[in-house]
């Protein structure tokens, strides 16, 4: 059942006072036209609730943008939107086509810091999010009392001689609410096991971010990731005000999950707003957080992963690394939206801190 204007509504109601419920939860794909993004297809949702967002196609179904009522969730990254074209597998150069935005995927068969892996060069994060889907439909229709709008497609990364992975991804909200779900199949459609990771690089920015803010997690442990994240690691939690050349500081969380639910939440206490992420510990065992304070680069990566981001060689020889047999699936589903009141952000500290039953986090 949709709520809206604060009072729940049947699909027979809602039907009875509009002609269609275009006139109140939205889909509209178009295509990107200027500079480095032109051509780019992407598909803008709205609710009705004041939630909207922005999927592209054209990258892997990430998400550019996410607001509520005029309230942005994420950070946007200087380069912004480019075309997949503009990938560049070397090293650091990823970063001249990372738009920031709610979700950048990272994966299929690698993600983190560059490296050597078994004699084969890794860039940063992959190439999947630099990659077009396949097979895009845009889905609408009533589930009982709920109005879905939502889409859906491959995205195949696949080589000669290497790897070969299909990501079916399902991405989808319902009129009224301020949430999005993600379904995600990781399928080796190849003949020989693959190596496979995958990294949701979620990036809460301004106004969810600024000096006062704070994240709230279960963690039952916080590990920095160096000698950068060692300086100030009792302050992980918060937030302060833009900095001019601020160095990231990146943290390992083991979460709390009660029956398998892990969640996290960067927070605005003075303007009682914040962003929110659910999924499944078994699916993705690490939370990690990415605390970039600089001025313009203001941004809080709060990423599920099924690997650590120090690079594959390190996650084959530490045992992590993960090998999809042929025809194997790897599942993820994820919760992103927004918390809006005071009272929403009191709430999910409350689950918070009841998922610790009563353990305080640990830096280590």
């Amino acid at each position: 059942m949709a709520h809206l204007f604060g009072k729940n509504w049947t699909r027979k109601q809602l039907l009875e006072r509009v002609g269609n419920p275009s006139q109140i939860a939205t889909v509209r794909p178009h295509t990107l036209t200027d500079g480095r993004a032109k051509g780019v297809s992407a598909v803008e949702f709205s609710t009705g609730s004041g939630f909207r967002f922005t999927v592209l196609p054209d990258r892997a179904l990430d998400i550019c943008a996410a607001e509520y009522c005029g309230r942005s969730l994420c950070w946007h990254s200087g380069p912004g939107v480019t075309s997949p074209h503009s990938y560049q597998p070397e090293g650091l150069e990823w970063l001249y086509g990372f738009f920031g935005g709610l979700l950048t995927t990272c994966g299929l068969t690698h993600f983190g810091a560059p490296c050597v892996d078994e004699g084969k060069p890794l860039g940063l994060h992959g190439r999947v999010s630099f990659i077009a889907a396949e097979e895009v439909n845009v889905e609408t229709g009533w589930q009982g009392d709920d109005y879905l709008v939502g889409v859906r497609g491959k995205v195949v990364e696949s080589s000669v001689f290497g790897a070969k992975l299909c990501l079916t991804r399902s991405l989808f909200t319902f009129l009224g609410q301020k949430r999005l779900f993600i379904h995600d199949e990781v399928t080796n459609i190849g003949h020989a096991a693959a190596p496979h990771m995958m990294l949701y690089h979620i990036n809460f920015g301004f106004p969810v971010v600024d000096a006062g803010s704070r994240l709230i997690a279960p963690s039952l442990t916080v590990t920095p990731r160096d000698e950068e994240a060692e300086d100030g690691k009792k302050q992980y939690a918060s937030f302060g005000a833009p900095t001019a050349g601020y160095k990231e500081k990146v943290y390992f969380h083991d979460l709390a999950a009660p029956g398998d639910r892990a969640m996290a939440a960067v927070v605005n206490p003075e303007i009682g707003f914040g962003a929110y992420i659910q999924f499944k510990k078994s699916q993705l065992p690490h939370l990690i957080e990415w605390k970039q304070m600089g001025k313009g680069e203001y941004v809080v990566g709060i990423e599920p992963g099924s690997n650590l981001v120090c690079g594959r060689d390190r996650e084959r020889a530490e045992g992590r690394l993960r090998m999809l047999q042929p025809g194997e699936t790897a599942s993820y589903d994820l919760e992103l939206g927004a918390l809006v009141s005071s009272g929403e952000i009191a709430a999910f500290e409350k689950q918070a801190k009841s998922a610790l039953r009563g353990k305080k986090p640990r830096i280590v």
